[in-house]
């Protein structure tokens, strides 16, 4: 049988990342994260098909050509980030569910194309002011950063009706276990 595909989005610091590795870490939902593609170099240690695939630009922009994202995004001038069909494809083909960590625009299009198949899922901050409090609790942003990232979450949260399901993230393990409630719910259809 093959696996569906869980969409999660949020704004940045609602506490995304930390959700979804808990319940990578709990290991009692089979879900893989998808390799994003990428026009960047790699950094570091990074590895072609372990932590992006990486492609020049002009690979990319042949591989959009060719209608083989389920979305992408030209971050910066000639820099692109995207999901491959053919990443879900392989990962719901052998039978898993994939999770894909992506903004609302690429959630949308994502939704669109796979419907059912897919629970687009957002985590949502109480409000935009314990955002904004969270954000600044870090002190790794510049308060001129922070006002950005804050107008965007603002931007962001308008999408929230769009999606299945919202999830808001008051207390950590409660939206760690109403995010594991969904998805499983969601998975046993």
């Amino acid at each position: 049988m093959a696996g569906k595909i869980i969409i999660v989005s949020a704004p940045s610091g609602c506490g995304k990342s930390t959700i979804i590795n808990a319940l990578l870490e709990r290991g009692d939902i089979d879900m893989q994260f998808s390799i994003s593609a990428t026009s960047r170099k790699p950094r570091g240690e990074e590895k072609h098909g372990v932590h992006y695939y990486f492609l020049t630009e002009e690979e990319f922009r042949e591989r959009i050509s060719r209608d083989e994202f389920v979305e992408y995004e030209e971050v910066y001038a000639g820099r692109f980030y995207g999901t491959l069909k053919s990443e879900i494809d392989r990962i719901t083909g052998d039978g898993h569910n994939v999770v894909l960590d992506i903004d609302v625009k690429g959630a949308m299009n994502v939704k669109r194309i796979y419907g059912d198949m897919a629970l687009a899922l957002f985590i949502m901050p109480p409000s935009i002011e314990t955002l904004r409090s969270r954000l600044e609790g870090r002190a790794t942003d510049a308060p001129e950063v922070i006002e950005e990232r804050v107008r965007k979450a603002s931007y962001e949260i308008g999408f929230a009706p769009r999606y299945d399901v919202t999830v808001v993230n008051d207390d950590l393990a409660t939206a760690i276990a109403d995010t594991h409630r969904v998805i499983t719910d969601f998975l046993s259809k």
